[in-house]
Parts: C-alpha cells; sequence; structure tokens
C-alpha cells in the first residue's frame, strides 16, 4: 500500500511539475521581452535616412513589446559589415537590423566581396516602408534634365557609400542604362555625408531614396532631375520619370524596370535566422502593431518619413524572389553591369 502510495505521489508531483514547466514555457514566450533591451542595428551613421526611420519607429515597438528598443549604428560597407553580424548573431531576438533591402538583396546576387549572409535564409519581420529613388545634383549645378547630363560628354563622379548600398548600385545601372561614363566614388559614411559631397561639387551626382532626397531639396543644397523608375514619387510628383525625360533604349528600359522591382523591397525588417518559431511570432505581431499604430502612421505623414508596413510573410517572398528565383543569365549580366562601373 505505501509503494503504490508513493508511486502515485510521484506521478502526481510529475504531472504538477510538467504543467509548471508548460507555463514558464507559454510565459516565455508571451513575456520574454519584458523589460529587456532591444537593439535596432542601423548600417549607417547617425542622421541618414534609415536612422532617422529606426528612431522614429523605435518607442512604437518597444511599447508592443514592453521593453526598451534602442538603435545602434553600425556604419561600414554600406550596410554589409552589419548584416554579417546580424547573420550570426545569437538569435534571441533581442537584436534586428533595419536593412536596404535593395542593397542587400544586389550585394547577395552579384556576390559581392565580403558578403556573407543570405537574406532569404534570416528571419523576416516586415517591411517598414518602400518609395522610389531619385537622381540628384548640386543645387547650382549646370544640369537642369537627364538630357542636359547625356549631352555632355564627360565621366561623371557619384558618390555613394558601399560596393552596393542603394546609391552606388543605383549609379551603376543609371549609368549603364543611359551609357554615361561614370565613377563611382565610395566610402562616405551614408547618404547624408554623400550627399553634402555633392552639394559642395566635390561629386556631380547621387542616386537616393526620394524620401532623403526630399530633405535635401527642402534644405536647399541637391536639385532633382528624375525619378528612377515608372511611378512618380509622392514628394515630387512634378518631377518627370526617368522614361518620360530621356528615350530609353529596350536594354536601358529592361535594367531599369528589373532596379525597380529589386527597390521595391524597401526598408525591410530582418533578425538572425533560426529563431524559435514561438518567440519569432511574437517579436513579428509586435512589429506588426507598432507599425499599423495610427499615431505612428499620423508622424510618418507629418514628417514625411511615410511608414507603409508590409507583413513578414509577404517581405520574405518578396526577398526570395529577388535573390534566389532570378534567372542564370539574367543575373550574369548584372554581375557584369555592377563589376563595369569604375569604382574607387
Amino acid at each position: 500500500m505505501r509503494m503504490i502510495t508513493t508511486r502515485r505521489a510521484l506521478l502526481a508531483l510529475t504531472a504538477f511539475v510538467g504543467l509548471g514547466l508548460g507555463a514558464a514555457q507559454a510565459q516565455t514566450s508571451e513575456d520574454f521581452f519584458k523589460g529587456k533591451t532591444v537593439r535596432i542595428v542601423v548600417g549607417y551613421g547617425p542622421g541618414g535616412g534609415y536612422d532617422i526611420y529606426a528612431r522614429m519607429i523605435a518607442p512604437y515597438i518597444g511599447k508592443a513589446l514592453g521593453a526598451n528598443v534602442i538603435v545602434e549604428n553600425q556604419p561600414g560597407a554600406g550596410g554589409t559589415t552589419a548584416l554579417n553580424r546580424i547573420a550570426t548573431t545569437t538569435p534571441d531576438g533581442l537584436t534586428f537590423m533595419l536593412v536596404n533591402g535593395l542593397g542587400a538583396a544586389l550585394s547577395q546576387l552579384t556576390e559581392q566581396v565580403g558578403v556573407r549572409y543570405d537574406l532569404g535564409k534570416l528571419s523576416h519581420l516586415g517591411t517598414v516602408s518602400a518609395s522610389p529613388w531619385v537622381w540628384l545634383v548640386s543645387a547650382n549645378s549646370p544640369f537642369k534634365t537627364p538630357q542636359d547630363v547625356l549631352d555632355h560628354k564627360k565621366r561623371f563622379m557619384w558618390s555613394s557609400s558601399g560596393p552596393i548600398d542603394g546609391l552606388s548600385d543605383g549609379a551603376a545601372f543609371t549609368c549603364a542604362a543611359l551609357n554615361l561614363e561614370c565613377s563611382i566614388v565610395l566610402g562616405y559614411p551614408g547618404s547624408n555625408e554623400a550627399a553634402l559631397a555633392v552639394a559642395k561639387d566635390e561629386m556631380d551626382m547621387i542616386y537616393v531614396s526620394d524620401t532623403s532626397a526630399n530633405n535635401y531639396v527642402k534644405a536647399g543644397q541637391n536639385r532633382a532631375l528624375a525619378t528612377m523608375g515608372r511611378v512618380k514619387s509622392r514628394f515630387f510628383p512634378e518631377l518627370p520619370t526617368i522614361f518620360e525625360a530621356v528615350k530609353v533604349s529596350p536594354e536601358g528600359a529592361a535594367i531599369f524596370d528589373f532596379h525597380s522591382t529589386a527597390e521595391n523591397l524597401g526598408r525591410i525588417l530582418v533578425a538572425p535566422p533560426g529563431m524559435a518559431p514561438d518567440r519569432l511570432a511574437t517579436l513579428q505581431k509586435a512589429i506588426a502593431t507598432a507599425l499599423r499604430d495610427p499615431v505612428l502612421v499620423a508622424e510618418g505623414e507629418r514628417t514625411q518619413r511615410y511608414v507603409d508596413f508590409i507583413d513578414a510573410e509577404k517581405t520574405r517572398t518578396a526577398t526570395v524572389s529577388v535573390v534566389s528565383d532570378v534567372a542564370p543569365d539574367l543575373k550574369k549580366k548584372l554581375i557584369a553591369l555592377i563589376a563595369s562601373a569604375e569604382k574607387k
């Protein structure tokens, strides 16, 4: 009788402990982030478009998670250095990154030296926004239109940050599509410094997102020549698209159209691969709640840093379509295109 009673007691204790562990695990999934410090990594210096976006959304994500969300700038190689770190960071959900989807995808697709991440295998959290990109010159530049540039036979200097960072690859694609002679100068910490170099006439041109372009043009330091795709910018509704501004060859149109597809990846949020599914789902839900917050959306409209949230699964699908589903012959052409632009 004593043996049976002891056995029953042990079974009851085991069941109780099991229930306790299950409750603790369920609690961990929902409450893990409470009171923690969470980092949003930005692969550029302070003050640029990505830094401003990250600092705008951080408090809202913190509120949704019940965490303290801070922004950490890790400039280097146009964001590649920081993204490589994210790809190998402990997948605990406490570190994720606001990424230039275009630059990151093209760096991987064209097999740039130093790329050690696989954008398609990272943990996707959603897209903050996507917008057209714009061709800028200095405010006092003699070039008033893209046709003025085409008519002027010289080698044009474009300012950029890393080998493929949006600024750099946009310049390379533009030069190839329009058959311009160009040098793409690397090494600026971010778009602010690169645009300022153009404003000071140290560089001739820069290719930037329309949100950043809007700030530089409003400040009076740069002037916009064209929107670099088929869709107009909400900031520059009167500005012609490159297809309206000049006659683009069929080959050039194909180059611009592919680049526009990649540009539509926009500002994406990614975390390290291998996150526990329940914790990833918690983080994705919190980010969706934050980026759909009407107060944040209104703040973005007021500051003209628009938030057009796209959910995690759609972001992942779009990313994979660019980095993994490109036909081999097109990939070969893209690699040759990037390599053909002289970069210093």
